[in-house]
């Protein structure tokens, strides 16, 4: 359907303003940019999105901004709530009001179009987010949105590990309510006919506070209480899926992944040193004395840092250890638990960061990347290819 001039100004001026935010929503070449914002706003709801910020403004603030926009609060109103229920905005409950807020497209508006999945959907998100601006653009905040934590079963005794490191315990500290929905990358697979190869499970991916109430707001997912988000996340760690939560101390959200089909985990198989860019305060080290080259550890491993060591004896195959790339590992801790031998131990990284307290701290401590700091990405690109000969990057349309 064709649109007059002016939505699609509205459109880009929305376009504009996300791209300022710390993780960016930088123009397209395709005009992927513009068909993504007009599967989620209306010309009118593009023109109010564009008046918000990440911090959360109630109605008359927002209607002090929007005055020109739309004659009444009731207008405002009905116009903020179709935002929400279409995955536009987040919506925060405090002091028993609500208040709205911008989001990112990732993480944000792409993972509350679980409900909204389209054809159409699915395959500009893929067209946008394989474009090198995007890419650069979110590799280039001063932190990753999102952190890994390794599993229970890998925690020894002898590891010293922060609070903020443990399920359990970030389970604990989170704000009500919880609410355990279907994961949208999993979801995303199934209908392009690839289902998983770690779960059957669709529900695996939990929210808490805020991001909880959005979920509610729109009718997505279901509240659990606080022992039945223990048991999903138990059972996620037993087949074998990556804890994700976001990158604070107190967390809103926990994303449980695979490599099959999680877009964070395929945007790291793409890079050529993924460390780079992830927060991981732990890794892998392997004891080849001790390897019995059984392979249950690869099997475990989402990100491809364990590989085959077989080699070829007088015509026959020779179980190896496993060949094991540093720089892949997000210290996940899946693979230490099946290792008969115990040659996989999980050891804490150099130069651990003590992540932000909250999501509001992180959205301070993102800060947006300039152009120093995505030459600077684009720098620290071209030296792991060249350091490891990895060109899949360098490819005109990767697969995320």
């Amino acid at each position: 359907m064709e649109i007059s001039s002016s939505d699609i100004k509205a459109y880009r001026e929305l376009q504009q303003h996300l791209n300022r935010l710390p993780v960016g929503f930088p123009a397209s070449a395709s005009g992927a940019d513009i068909r993504l914002l007009k599967h989620i706003f209306t010309p009118t709801q593009a023109r109010i999105a564009a008046r918000l910020c990440l911090d959360p403004m109630n109605l008359d603030q927002i209607f002090s901004n929007t005055g020109d926009l739309v004659v009444t609060r009731s207008q405002l109103r009905e116009a903020l709530t179709a935002m929400v229920n279409a995955g536009g905005l987040e919506v925060r409950m405090i002091d028993g009001k609500k208040y709205f807020a911008n989001i990112p497209l990732v993480v944000g508006m792409y993972e509350l179009q679980v409900n909204r999945l389209t054809p159409e959907f699915i395959e500009d998100f893929k067209t946008y987010t394989a474009e090198k601006p995007f890419g650069i653009s979110f590799l280039s905040t001063r932190r990753p949105q999102m952190r890994t934590i390794p599993v229970h079963k890998a925690i020894t005794p002898t590891l010293t590990v922060a609070d903020y490191h443990r399920v359990a315990s970030l389970l604990e500290r989170a704000d009500p309510p919880f609410v355990i929905l279907p994961c949208i990358c999993r979801k995303k697979k199934s209908l392009q006919g690839e289902p998983c190869q770690k779960t059957q499970r669709i529900e695996t991916c939990l929210a808490m506070g805020h991001v909880a109430h959005t979920f509610i707001e729109m009718g997505v997912g279901r509240e659990i209480s606080l022992q039945e988000a223990r048991d999903i996340i138990r059972k996620n760690q037993d087949e074998g899926l990556v804890l994700q939560p976001g990158n604070a101390r107190k967390t809103d959200f926990i994303c449980s992944c695979c490599g099959c089909c999680c877009s964070m985990l395929g945007l790291h198989k793409e890079l050529p040193r993924p460390i780079d860019f992830w927060a991981a305060d732990f890794k892998v080290t392997l004891d080849k004395s001790l390897c019995v080259g059984c392979g249950k550890c690869i099997g475990r491993c989402q990100t491809l840092a364990l590989t085959r060591g077989e080699a070829t004896l007088n015509g026959r195959q020779e179980k190896r250890p496993p060949r094991l790339d540093p720089a892949r590992c997000i210290g996940c801790g899946l693979c230490t638990p099946v290792c008969p031998s115990k040659a996989l131990t999980l050891v804490p990284r150099k130069n651990k960061n003590r992540p932000p307290a909250d999501r509001d701290d992180l959205n301070t401590a993102l800060t947006p990347g300039g152009p120093l700091r995505k030459a600077a990405t684009v720098a620290r690109l071209a030296k792991g290819i060249l350091l490891t000969g990895d060109l899949r990057l360098l490819r005109s349309d990767p697969d995320h």
